[in-house]
Parts: structure tokens; sequence; C-alpha cells
């Protein structure tokens, strides 16, 4: 399983979940320990502005260690209902493509995917993010 993190300039980390693991609290906050560090290397000064996350309402993301970890960090959270539209954008807009680059393709090993996924995100178009997220998607505002 692959989770993605991007912003209107393009993908910021792309966390690969090892085979028979899965997504829990513990795991969830090393992901967002990760994504802090791939912030601070690929968008400079961005921590200091405050950070807004989009994520949906699954067990880790609302857990009491998830909402202490977001505190202590000050990372906003743009909250939506269950099934929201919003996230389409990454379920139809961005998988969706990927899926089809794919469609096809025979890898020799996980690693050898892990490249491709990794590159067609390099090579995506600037205008393939929006640019408006936080304004689309906040509704007017930030919430915490």
């Amino acid at each position: 399983m692959a989770t993605v993190f991007w912003d209107s300039r393009g993908m910021i980390l792309l966390d690969i979940l090892p085979k028979g693991e899965s997504v829990n609290t513990n795991r969830y906050c090393e992901t967002l320990d990760r994504l802090r560090h791939a912030v601070r290397r690929k968008r400079p000064g961005l921590l200091r502005n405050g950070d807004v996350l989009q994520h949906d309402n699954a067990i880790p993301h609302t857990a009491k260690r998830t909402k202490e970890w977001l505190e202590r960090y000050r990372w906003d959270i743009i909250h939506h209902p269950a099934h929201s539209p919003d996230l389409t954008f990454s379920d139809f807009n961005l998988f969706w493509p990927l899926k089809r680059h794919l469609e096809g393709k025979k890898f020799e090993d996980k690693d050898e995917l892990i490249g491709e996924v990794r590159d067609w995100f390099s090579k995506l178009d600037a205008n393939f993010f929006p640019q408006d997220i936080y304004t689309r998607f906040s509704h007017g505002g930030k919430n915490a």
C-alpha cells in the first residue's frame, strides 16, 4: 500500500507500507514523522507557517496518539465528513492516471515498481496539482 502526501507543487512523500504490515496508529505517526522531515527537506520554511493536513477519519488518523502528535507540531486538520468529495482529487485524479500508467507493465521486484511510481510522480506537470488546495478544501478557514 502506498500513501502519498502532496501539495500544490507536487509530491512531498511517497510512503510504502512494508508487506505484511497494516496501518495502525503507531505506523501512521511514524509516517507523519517521515512527512515532517520530507516537508523540511522539500519545502524549507513551510513548517514555520503552520501546516494544514487533510486526511480522512480512519481510526489511525483520529486516534488519541495521532491527535497528540498533530498538537505537538501544531498541524491543523481540515475536517470533512466521511466519504467527502474533497478526497476525490487523490482517489480519482491522482491514482487513476497512475493505475493507467502502470497497466500492463511487468516489474522484476517491488523496488522496480516503487521506482516507476516515483518516476511517474516526478514527471507530472506543475499544473497537475491544483494551485488552490487550501481554499478548495478548507471551506473558508482553518480548523484545529
